[in-house]
């Protein structure tokens, strides 16, 4: 069986947060999965406000950047990992995570659509022992399509709303590849990360999760972007 990772993201309640508006708990979480079958939380995510508090955050992620901890339990005890923006600038951002004593675990690239190397967003892992994997969102032939049904788009949202469904969303699927060989795949429809290869640290892998749904697309609110 393929090891893999899911995030689950809950609605914020108002009983979740304290007089000074943080959370009691961290409430959004990464599972694993393995041989075993039987799912169990590795870490809790938490974005990591800078001194001007989440209008500082809110006004850094438009250009790309991000700030997260993953901690081993909902009540912070100890990190797991943590990830920084080391830079983000004209659709380009990089982003390095660290272990809980601040050792660089790996390095995370985001390269938005026809600002990086094509007209696909790519994204890119270095691990910290010199593995690289790339990879794209979206496979090449559903992007001609969903532009096509661009103009639509009201509509079908529209639709969705009065059907209780999901609004919809670009293609996000993601294969890492590196060496000739598949190392993650993310597949959108169950939200998972798969770990193909045993050389990829679950934490980077998390983190990349993580880092991935804090880009969810359109219409959607993404995890790290809420005004609580």
């Amino acid at each position: 069986m393929t090891t893999h990772l899911t995030m689950r993201i809950p609605p914020v309640m108002l009983t979740d947060l304290e007089r000074a508006g943080a959370p009691v708990v961290v409430r959004n979480t990464i599972d694993l999965v393995d041989e075993s079958r039987t799912p169990r939380t590795v870490a809790y995510v938490e974005r990591e406000l800078p001194p001007g508090g989440i209008p500082d955050y809110l006004a850094a992620r438009k250009t790309g950047a991000r700030s997260f901890v993953l901690w081993a339990d909902e009540h912070r005890t100890h990190r797991v990992a943590t990830l920084l923006t080391r830079s983000a600038d004209r659709g380009v951002a990089t982003y390095q995570v660290l272990d809980a004593h601040g050792a660089v675990i790996g390095t995370l690239v985001r390269e938005k659509a026809f600002r990086g190397k094509g007209v696909r967003t790519r994204w890119t892992m270095r691990r910290a022992d010199g593995g690289e994997a790339v990879g794209y969102k979206g496979r090449i032939l559903w992007w001609p399509m969903c532009w096509l049904l661009f103009p639509l788009l009201p509509f079908v949202v529209v639709a969705a709303m009065f059907q209780n469904g999901d609004v919809p969303r670009s293609p996000r699927r993601v294969k890492w590849r590196g060496d000739g060989r598949l190392l993650l795949d993310f597949r959108p429809l169950m939200d998972r990360l798969e770990l193909r290869a045993p050389e990829v640290d679950w934490r980077l892998a998390a983190a990349q999760l993580a880092l991935l749904r804090s880009f969810d697309g359109w219409f959607h609110v993404s995890w790290d972007s809420r005004k609580k």
